[in-house]
């Protein structure tokens, strides 16, 4: 039988505030536990929350961008639920009325194609503590620093028909919140977790199949073996005559199977009602304006104006716009040396690798947007020839010195351009190879070409890289020639 498979993908975005949603307890991650918790966070008697603004002007910033209906008056619920990392015994949330209402993303898959991903909604809750079971013999630690943390959870609608679509959506959102700066997106840390709703339908259905949840996925490539996996166990739960239980799964990527944590609870398992000490939140239209003028160039606009400006492919603008910071240090590249380009080829090629091999991110390049910039000018004026260029760029990395100018000065790199040096130095490297010379000119074209390459590889060497390698090939034709 052909199956269709049906993703959906709910995302918890942690927002970028100072202080909790509904506290003034502080975010900062990796402090000693239980120490950002306050009365509030622990839900004590006789506290009462206080709605973080920042919280509203986040997720009202997020529904601009994406296009969505915002909720002029939306209300806060209280969701309930009992477990460790839960000291209220309740999560403040959003139900029927939320922040933001139905938008829309559009999604570039691999092969080009851009698929429109519907956005059911976005509301704002607040976050649950952590579960720690790493470290206690037989029993289990909370820590409540991240209680009462604002999030967005942002729930799709179930658009996508494969893993990979699934991850292009996933990362469409992630580039889209750390560009509107509202989450830093670092997933190792939890800023941003995604559960996967998965089901499969044979092909030509249209009523959906049994869903299952796999919770807390915390990283690209584990949200496709995630998926992948989950979709496989479903089918061949379904031929070999079973059935698909709606539950919550979670995701062993040492063992790569999805495994059952609960049964799936529905909206009423909850016990919604509004959450009697928080009044309705009434935007108005001056607000929204105010926040629309704030928004920066988003990710799809940005790769547009990188192909209409700077005349760069589509897939290049597409790797130079998928964060903002990289966006930023190509177009500072590209401004000191006027080439978009030669920037583009380095920092898609050499920066890229040196970041990649590293490990680190382009915050902390070791080589600044001006430093490579400077390089490349280099390389246009003919000072330096692209292999110099790579050892420049090398010693740049180490810290070897401050601008390219000095390294190139320093270590004596300055490319040789004076014909009749290179004459001169051409007609020692033939005198040293008479005999390939003879051979040369013995052969016939298809022969001649291979021995080119010899003789120009020769020449190079002579001069330590630094000949122009145009005039190299050039004058080195003529006088093999002659």
């Amino acid at each position: 039988m052909q199956w269709e498979i049906v993703i959906g993908l709910e995302i918890h975005a942690q927002l970028t505030t100072a202080s909790k949603i509904f506290s003034g307890s502080a975010t900062t991650f990796g402090a000693e536990a239980n120490t950002q918790a306050s009365l509030v966070d622990l839900g004590m008697p006789g506290t009462l929350p206080v709605l973080n603004a920042g919280a509203v002007r986040n997720a009202v910033k997020f529904g601009l961008a994406i296009d969505a209906e915002i909720g002029m008056t939306n209300v806060f619920a209280r969701k309930n639920y009992f477990y460790p990392d839960l000291p209220k015994g309740y999560q403040t949330s959003q139900m029927d009325h939320p922040i933001v209402g139905k938008g829309h993303l559009d999604i570039t898959l691999e092969d080009g194609t851009v698929k429109r991903v519907g956005v059911t909604r976005a509301h704002l809750e607040e976050d649950a503590g952590k579960s720690l079971h790493e470290d206690f013999h037989g029993m289990s630690g909370i820590d409540l620093n991240r209680a009462g943390t604002p999030l967005l959870e942002i729930v799709s609608e179930p658009d996508m028909r494969n893993a990979k679509e699934a991850v292009a959506y996933a990362k469409t959102i992630h580039s889209l919140v750390r560009y509107l700066g509202i989450c830093d997106g670092n997933m190792a840390e939890g800023s941003l977790r995604c559960d996967c709703n998965v089901s499969v339908r044979p092909k030509g259905q249209t009523e959906f199949g049994t869903r299952c949840e796999i919770k807390n996925v915390n990283s690209f490539r584990f949200i496709e073996k995630a998926i992948n996996t989950e979709v496989q166990r479903q089918i061949e739960l379904i031929e070999d005559g079973g059935k698909v239980v709606q539950e919550t799964r979670l995701y062993d990527p040492n063992k790569d199977e999805t495994r059952s944590m609960r049964s799936k609870e529905e909206a009423n398992d909850y016990r919604y009602f509004p959450c009697p000490d928080l009044l309705p939140v009434v935007l108005e239209q001056s607000f929204l304006d105010e926040v629309r003028g704030e928004l920066p160039e988003l990710p799809q606009q940005k790769r547009e104006r990188f192909e209409s400006q700077f005349g760069l492919s589509t897939y290049d603008a597409s790797v130079l716009s998928a964060s903002r910071e990289l966006a930023d240090y190509f177009e500072q590249v590209q401004k000191t040396c006027s080439d978009a380009k030669l920037a583009a080829n380095w920092v898609m090629g050499e920066l890229s690798s040196l970041l990649n091999k590293e490990g680190l991110d382009i915050e902390r390049s070791p080589v600044s947007a001006d430093q490579l910039g400077g390089m490349i000018l280099r390389i246009k004026d003919n000072t330096i020839s692209g292999k110099i260029a790579k050892m420049v760029f090398e010693a740049l990395a180490a810290g070897e010195g401050d601008s390219a100018d000095a390294i190139i000065e320093a270590k004596g790199l300055k490319q040789v351009t004076d014909s009749g040096a290179i004459e001169a130095m051409l007609d020692e490297v033939l005198a040293a190879n008479a005999e390939q010379l003879e051979q040369y000119r013995a052969s016939d074209e298809a022969k001649r070409g291979k021995m080119f390459g010899f003789f120009v590889g020769q020449a190079m060497k002579a001069s330590k890289g630094k000949a122009n390698p145009q005039q190299v090939n050039e004058l080195l034709r003529k006088k093999l020639e002659g």
